[in-house]
């Protein structure tokens, strides 16, 4: 094909949402995605004290049927379509100490936030993008899907190995009416709230940040390459995902985690 794409503009005229994309990963895929001419929605809970006025906020609870049916509306009623959805949102909560300290409670909360949020949203989006037959539904997972860490991660590890199912199994129905499902399952991110856990293990152990750095890559079992990935390492491999360049992927789960994974 000798088709070319404006990489700098080429998501102009689609609405895209991204879920979790006031800070982390969730931020820099909402800018990448505003780089690239997309008209941008994002959703959290709390309206973030810094804010790209160029991006529409959205503040709901998405680990709740109500939250998520208000993104819905409120995106469909004021734009008449969503183009782009990239389930960001997740995270864990949950106690260490293993299988015994955990509660219903916590699986409930972990799996409402991590599996069933996005289920929810798509479920809510299909509809509309399957009449148009275009659009194109990225589920961020995680590397603990496939290398749970069982102290304290156990809900969030089982939700994202559901996560990475589910996905497979909706692009097999959907790829046929236009809508092309993906999952990128990242490995440690050096977000914000990362470094400021690196702080306090350093404070907590005397040793330096570089230090502290290096033991929870010792407890991953290494990263080849040598650091975590940052917030934009994921934001660009996303905005290639869902652009035109990448109009022939579906169905695939993209592992990017510097090689942490030790097994094919």
């Amino acid at each position: 094909m000798n088709e070319q794409f404006n990489f700098n503009n080429e998501l102009s005229n689609t609405i895209a949402l991204v879920t979790g994309g006031t800070k982390g990963t969730g931020k820099a895929i909402a800018e990448r995605l505003l780089n690239a001419g997309a008209t941008v929605i994002v959703t959290a809970r709390n309206h973030p004290e810094a804010m790209n006025e160029k991006i529409h906020f959205i503040s709901a609870d998405l680990s709740k049927p109500e939250g998520t049916q208000k993104v819905v509306d409120e995106v469909l009623s004021t734009y008449g379509r969503l183009d782009i959805l990239v389930n960001t949102l997740g995270g864990s909560e949950t106690p260490g100490g293993g299988y015994s300290v955990l509660t219903d409670e916590d699986w409930e909360s972990t799996i409402q936030t991590n599996l069933l949020a996005p289920v929810r949203l798509d479920r809510g989006f299909l509809p509309q993008m399957t009449t148009q037959k275009q659009g194109v539904i990225i589920h961020i997972a995680s590397i603990q899907g496939r290398l749970p860490l069982y102290d304290s991660t156990l809900p969030y590890a089982a939700a994202k190995a559901g996560l990475i199912n589910y996905s497979k199994g909706l692009s097999k129905e959907v790829s046929a009416k236009g809508v092309r499902v993906l999952t990128v399952s990242p490995g440690w991110i050096m977000t914000d709230s990362a470094i400021r856990m690196m702080e306090r293990i350093a404070e907590s152990s005397n040793s330096t940040i570089e230090q502290a750095t290096q033991s929870v890559m010792d407890a991953l079992g290494g990263i080849p390459i040598g650091r975590p990935a940052q917030p934009e390492d994921i934001a660009e491999f996303v905005g290639f995902l869902v652009s035109p360049r990448a109009s022939y992927l579906t169905g695939t789960e993209y592992v990017i985690d510097g090689g942490t994974i030790p097994t094919i």
